[in-house]
């Protein structure tokens, strides 16, 4: 029997049995691993709880024949609760855990970046010091950034020429310029370009004065932009499409009553 320990952050959970669950989770040191917890269905489990999404655990397993089995687990930061109790930072983490468990295919292959890209999302959420929508897309774009998969938002993604570029391919690679502009491109605002470039190097200065429908463009290309790198759509990234759609948007025109704002 081989024993491990390593943290990381519960991805999934599936029924096994009528006691036991497999748990996914993507660990510091041994990338995305699928391991049994035994028991922990069982209303006098001790530690059940611990092992739900959204969580940050330290676990002890063991080496099995097909699967891990968990034998320890310990809560290092308790993101659950917080985060499920708010829709749109359940959408938004939701849409996270589903991208790190696809762009972490296979198991047992450390990948330390997109770990640690993970908690600092989490916790994000968790927290709710930033907009979720805005946590989500910062993360997509760093972790696509992590896979080679970045939009080009400077300069041609086809010839390099120097932008800014008005025009937006997703199957082109992300800004193009006139010359190499294919049929299908889109035309985001020059403020949506901004919005993709602070979220993508961390300027949140900039991000969280972006309007809503800057947001709302910014989301869509990096939505479509990783589902077509993914080649499949990722089933959580409809519920936050629904909630953006569902978030007023202020008019500028209304004045504000006296003494707001």
């Amino acid at each position: 029997m081989s024993l491990y320990r390593d943290t990381g952050v519960v991805l999934r959970v599936q029924k096994l049995g009528e006691a036991d669950r497999i748990v996914t989770l993507l660990t510091r040191r041994y990338g995305k691993v699928r391991a049994v917890a035994k028991g922990v269905r069982r209303t006098r489990s001790r530690w059940g709880a611990r092992l739900e999404p959204f969580n940050h655990v330290d676990v002890q397993c063991y080496t099995g024949r097909s699967l891990d089995v968990i034998t320890q687990a310990q809560t290092l930061d308790a993101f659950a609760p917080q985060v499920v109790a708010d829709y749109g930072a359940y959408s938004c983490g939701c849409a996270i855990l589903e991208t790190a468990d696809r762009l972490v295919s296979e198991e047992g292959e450390p990948s330390l970046r997109v770990y640690l890209l993970l908690v600092g999302a989490v916790r994000a959420l968790a927290d709710r010091t930033r907009d979720s929508s805005l946590v989500l897309d910062a993360f997509l774009l760093r972790a696509m950034s992590h896979a080679g998969w970045a939009p080009s938002l400077s300069e041609c993604a086809r010839c390099a020429d120097p932008g800014p570029h008005r025009a937006f391919n997703v199957a082109g690679g992300g800004a193009i310029c006139p010359r190499c502009r294919p049929p299908g491109s889109v035309y985001p605002a020059t403020e949506t370009f901004g919005l993709l470039d602070a979220l993508l190097h961390g300027d949140w200065d900039v991000a969280d004065a972006a309007v809503q429908s800057v947001r709302r463009e910014a989301s869509g290309l990096v939505a479509a932009h990783l589902q077509w790198h993914l080649e499949r759509q990722l089933r959580s990234l409809p519920l936050v499409e629904r909630q953006m759609r569902e978030q007023p948007v202020p008019d500028p025109a209304v004045p504000l009553p006296d003494g707001a704002g």
